[in-house]
């Protein structure tokens, strides 16, 4: 899958994609069939996406609380799964933000991509102030010479699937519900980080991780997945994880520690994709570390369990 990032320097053969367009936060089982959309509705064509980076949510409002369900790299990694061809990750700017919408389709799509299709969902807004509609879009793609198909909302178990349902469902413990909509777990996805290892002094070795700019699950304990994607280690592996602010140790700055069963190496600098698979319990604080050891012990067998049925 070739990035492209500026879409005033594109290269000949980047142009002429049918492109699903949007932001594609979590890529769930909505943004899959616009995906799908847009490889049936021109089989012939290059699979595009087009995206923003950075969101233009974070753009707008900076101090806002995270709220995406992945970054970058991770959505990219997914995308590529899909089989997408061509990734058009446009950086999001002051100037890219002030385009109007007719201006979005000459400058973007037709002049600068050269997109034969784009797909696009039914509540799909684009240009300054998001003044633009789907139905603006059909208008300028027959004026400009370019396919353009509206994809239904996706509903599951009559709700419509969204990136923020899915967050609601993280939020209150349901990660299998998060994965319903999804189409795949959620993971949590980066690279290894220094900690302070008391995992490794209680017997639990832990690879750790940032979830800084991600939507916090709830904070708690999870039985995992783990993909080690890079490195000597690479694989897939079981585990469980700790989310949050370790409360017997007066953490700060919730980060996402996991536990990897059977395995043994060094993991700094790798990066790893922790699929949250169950909820176990949440973030508890005991009167000593006997207590833990025994309640990390209980956990690890539980999550063991969890995951020999999947």
């Amino acid at each position: 899958m070739r990035i492209i990032r500026d879409y005033q320097f594109v290269e000949p053969q980047d142009r002429g994609a049918s492109a699903a367009i949007g932001n594609f936060d979590g890529v769930h089982l909505g943004h899959q069939s616009v995906i799908q959309l847009a490889r049936d509705v021109a089989p012939d064509a290059p699979l595009g996406v087009m995206t923003f980076e950075p969101h233009p949510r974070e753009f707008f409002a900076p101090k806002s609380p995270p709220f995406r369900l992945m970054r970058r790299d991770a959505r990219a990694h997914r995308l590529e799964k899909l089989g997408v061809d061509k990734l058009y990750e446009l950086n999001f700017n002051a100037a890219l933000a002030g385009l109007t919408p007719e201006e979005f389709a000459k400058s973007v799509i037709v002049d600068g991509l050269g997109l034969s299709h784009v797909v696009v969902g039914a509540d799909f807004c684009f240009g300054k102030g998001r003044s633009g509609s789907a139905k603006d879009l059909i208008r300028f793609g027959e004026q400009m010479g370019f396919g353009v198909t509206i994809a239904p909302l996706l509903e599951e178990s009559e709700n419509v699937v969204s990136s923020t349902a899915i967050r609601s469902a993280l939020s209150n413990g349901q990660p299998r519900d998060a994965a319903a909509m999804l189409g795949h777990w959620h993971r949590i996805e980066g690279k290894v980080i220094g900690g302070e290892q008391r995992g490794r002094e209680l017997g639990f070795p832990t690879a750790n991780m940032s979830i800084e700019g991600l939507h916090p699950p709830v904070f708690g304990v999870y039985a995992v997945l783990v993909d080690v994607l890079d490195g000597p280690h690479a694989g897939s592996y079981g585990g469980a994880a700790s989310l949050g602010l370790r409360p017997m140790f007066n953490g700060q700055i919730p980060n996402l520690e996991t536990f990897i069963f059977d395995f043994s190496g060094d993991l700094y600098g790798a990066t790893l994709s922790i699929a949250l698979v169950d909820y176990l319990r949440p973030e508890m604080k005991f009167d000593g570390l006997d207590g833990l050891i025994k309640q990390m012990d209980a956990d690890c067998l539980r999550a063991r369990t969890i995951l020999a049925a999947e």
